[in-house]
């Protein structure tokens, strides 16, 4: 993490460290504010899962980010890990909850398969969207974002 900040990182997500080490990421958290630390909230079946998706817990996603909220978490990225990279839609559901439970700046992450679709997480009240896969596979283009 010091060596991310002290090479030009504006923010960093922590996600596994924050389900398996809570301490730690709290440290982190007051010592490089809550502007700088985005809680990663990966899920599947509204599950968080960690070490690159390969392990799954019984920690509910809302409670999850609930619970870092009271610790001053501002930022969260909430990946639905069953449609990342699939280009079959976003979760609205699953951000509307979220947005609804909670008062993070929520970034969507997962599904993004058209304007579309960042339009709807845009009316949800999503902060930001990964759009990774989708523009990789030109689904848009970035100068059609510039209409968002």
């Amino acid at each position: 993490m010091k060596i991310a900040f002290e090479n030009g990182a504006c923010q960093i997500t922590g996600g596994s460290i924050a389900a398996s080490n809570e301490q730690l990421f709290l440290e982190w958290l007051k010592i490089y504010g809550a502007d700088k630390i985005i809680l990663g909230a990966d899920c599947k079946d509204r599950k968080i899962a960690t070490q690159g998706w390969t392990e799954s817990s019984e920690l509910d996603v809302i409670d999850f980010i609930k619970h870092y909220e009271t610790k001053g978490i501002k930022n969260v990225i909430c990946t639905d890990i069953a449609k990342d990279g699939m280009l079959q839609g976003t979760s609205n559901k699953l951000y509307f909850d979220i947005l609804e439970k909670t008062k993070i700046n929520l970034i969507a992450s997962g599904g993004v398969s058209s304007i579309e679709d960042l339009i709807a997480v845009k009316a949800i009240g999503c902060e930001g969207v990964i759009i990774g896969k989708a523009l990789y596979e030109q689904k848009f283009k970035l100068k059609d974002l510039v209409l968002l």
